[in-house]
């Protein structure tokens, strides 16, 4: 049998370890990238390391999210990242170049290279043939420090693309198909490789709205071919030499086959409050909402926003909506304004917001109280517009459009003009200025990195406790994300480079007391259901909890980025090696667990429950190098003394 391409470019890095799914490897990083809301600890984390520079081909530094600037906060950590990026030969990206994953696609990507970002949307970067993984800032900092990156080998799934789009269905409309056959969990330990003459359809910023929701479906990346559109892609971006030709052979063995028929597809929705509850629109039209947004890395490329433009041209946003739209990059900013497309919003009455994240992440346009927002954004978990009742939608931005219009969630194809619609394509005349990105030094020794009062140190655990003996501090339970775990937001995200302060919040969706009780407690246990930790890389999320003294949480399973990131910051992962003992346990119970060095070694742990009287079994699902790290109290600690 032949090799498929993931294999392909996993062989081709391969340093340590067996490609057998389920065994852990470590390969090398070629390129990472930061973005400024996960990137500060990273750097912080980095300059522990003591290294004069990174050890990767290219490495990133996007400011994205933290640029509203309120207060002194957001504008200090930008200068520490600037410093940080001259210090250690860093690329330096400025605020309001753009999105880091529409940005790094555009200026940085290379076929069959790697790349780990320390955002989860990193997949992104597949769309040009790359393997593109999001993991926590501490992993991508060791990655800077040139340690290969430890993961499982994951099985690879072909997802093979069938015809070609209808008018006004979308490359988002594929994804979101995914979704609700697969479901959040459906690409859980897989890499999904796009395949099948349907790829050869879809422009490659098609290709990164649906390679960016792979981390949606759970998956490790999603990856599509180096093709010939890849080609004229970089062309087009005055970087052909970076091309290569890179596909799966033609008898090429995957662990599973899903098929897509591209001219079956019809418009999708998600609804409220999980990417996987996607429905026909036919089933939600007459949905009234209050608010639109088009705008985020999945879709907001120049081809998304001409189509938006032209179902809005010469129309009006309903008197109930607010239209809100941002450009991804500032070389799609620059091109929509150059072709008229930007006027076109302007005058429909759109609100045009600058290229970075922003409403995707709670800062800025946040719905009223219980409304409706329909977003083209990749996430409507609970909170994560900024208003913790709103219910959030999920669609294409050609849905988005027709929807401002009507007020009501609506599908493009009865109130667009086809015709206009299907002459829209991609444009290929890029405005090519790097002029925002700052190249790195060469000599950096008289380099000082620049820290506001907000920027402190990153807290490290010494080691793994030999006794754990600690109250239940809060029950939760399936599909828990890292944005109910640490909150979203401009307030909570401009204190990413303050644990002390940051961790005041954790949990504050579920339990505003948590953080509090904690403290009081030196500490816990936190119990909880499947999929613990779903969602973005945020590394607060284990970050802030190792700050308030949690011990271990015992789930009965996690999202593979939060696992990573707990072992990273010392605190001990465990499962339940009978789901059906978390029914019997309940908060304010003490738990036990013994000899808990001795039994890192054998992964299985006998856990007393001393307010209820009985005992259960858990189990580490930990690598050797893993273990290491824990009993070494965290990532930091077993790197430095390795180095």
């Amino acid at each position: 049998m032949g090799k498929n391409l993931t294999r392909k470019i996993f062989e081709s890095h391969l340093v340590e370890g067996r490609m057998v799914a389920g065994e852990e490897i470590r390969i090398k990083i070629d390129q990472t990238l930061t973005q400024d809301a996960a990137g500060i600890m990273a750097y912080v984390a980095f300059e522990a390391l003591e290294l004069p520079r990174v050890r990767t081909e290219v490495s990133v530094s996007y400011v994205d999210h933290n640029t509203l600037q309120v207060g002194f906060e957001n504008a200090d950590d930008h200068i520490f990242l600037k410093t940080s990026a001259e210090k250690f030969g860093v690329y330096y990206s400025k605020p309001g170049n753009g999105i880091c994953h529409k940005v790094h696609t555009q200026r940085f990507a290379v076929p069959g290279k790697t790349l780990l970002g320390s955002d989860s949307h990193t997949t992104t970067s597949g769309a040009l043939g790359m393997i593109a993984i999001g993991a926590g800032g501490m992993s991508v900092a060791m990655a800077m420090a040139g340690e290969p990156f430890p993961l499982v080998m994951p099985k690879v799934v072909n997802v093979k693309l069938t015809g070609k789009l209808r008018t006004g269905v979308s490359a988002k409309d594929v994804v979101l198909e995914l979704l609700r056959r697969m479901t959040i969990k459906g690409g859980v330990g897989k890499v999904i490789e796009y395949t099948g003459p349907g790829v050869e359809t879809l422009s490659v910023t098609e290709r990164q709205t649906i390679s960016s929701m792979g981390a949606e479906l759970g998956a490790i990346t999603a990856i599509f071919p180096s093709d010939k559109i890849s080609y004229e892609f970089l062309k087009a971006q005055g970087r052909e030499e970076d091309w290569i030709e890179l596909s799966a052979d033609e008898d090429a063995e995957y662990d599973e086959v899903v098929e897509v028929k591209l001219g079956e597809l019809e418009p999708m929705v998600a609804k409220p409050r999980m990417p996987d509850k996607v429905v026909k629109i036919r089933e939600l039209e007459d949905t009234k909402i209050d608010q639109v947004f088009i705008g985020s890395c999945t879709n907001s490329s120049y081809g998304d926003l001409a189509k938006a433009a032209a179902i809005l041209d010469g129309k009006c946003v309903h008197p109930d909506v607010s239209l809100s739209v941002a450009a991804g990059s500032k070389q799609v900013f620059e091109m929509i304004a150059r072709d008229g497309i930007l006027q076109k919003l302007i005058s429909a009455g759109a609100r045009v917001l600058e290229s970075a994240c922003g409403p995707c992440v709670g800062i800025g346009q946040s719905p009223p109280t219980g409304g409706i927002s329909l977003r083209t954004s990749n996430r409507n978990f609970i909170g994560i517009s900024g208003t913790v009742n709103a219910q959030v939608y999920l669609s294409s931005p050609e849905v988005a459009a027709a929807s401002a219009i009507t007020g009501l969630i609506t599908d493009p194809r009865e109130i667009a003009d086809l015709e206009v619609l299907e002459s829209i394509k991609e444009s290929t005349d890029y405005i090519i200025d790097d002029r925002m990105i700052i190249a790195p030094r060469e000599n950096t020794e008289d380099v000082v990195i620049k820290r506001g009062p907000n920027i402190r140190t990153l807290p490290v655990r010494e080691g793994l406790d030999e006794e754990i003996n600690i109250e239940v501090l809060i029950k939760i339970g399936d599909n828990i994300t890292t944005d109910e775990i640490m909150p979203l937001g401009a307030k909570i995200l401009s204190l990413s480079s303050n644990i002390p302060a940051i961790s005041q919040y954790i949990f504050n969706v579920l339990d505003p007391t948590f953080s509090e009780r904690s403290k009081e407690n030196n500490g816990g246990i936190i119990i909880a259901g499947e999929n613990y930790g779903y969602g973005s890389s945020r590394e607060h999320a284990a970050l802030a909890l190792m700050y308030l003294g949690v011990k271990s949480i015992l789930a009965k399973s996690f999202a593979r980025i939060h696992h990573d990131n707990l072992i990273n910051h010392g605190i001990l992962p465990l499962v339940f090696k009978e789901k059906a003992d978390y029914k019997k346990i309940c908060p304010d119970d003490t738990l036990v667990i013994k000899r808990v060095k001795e039994q890192i070694n054998s992964g299985e742990f006998i856990v007393v429950n001393e307010t209820k009287g009985f005992e259960f079994k858990v189990v580490a699902i930990l690598s050797d190098r893993q273990k290491e790290v824990i009993l070494s109290g965290g990532q930091l600690n077993y790197i430095k003394r390795l180095l």
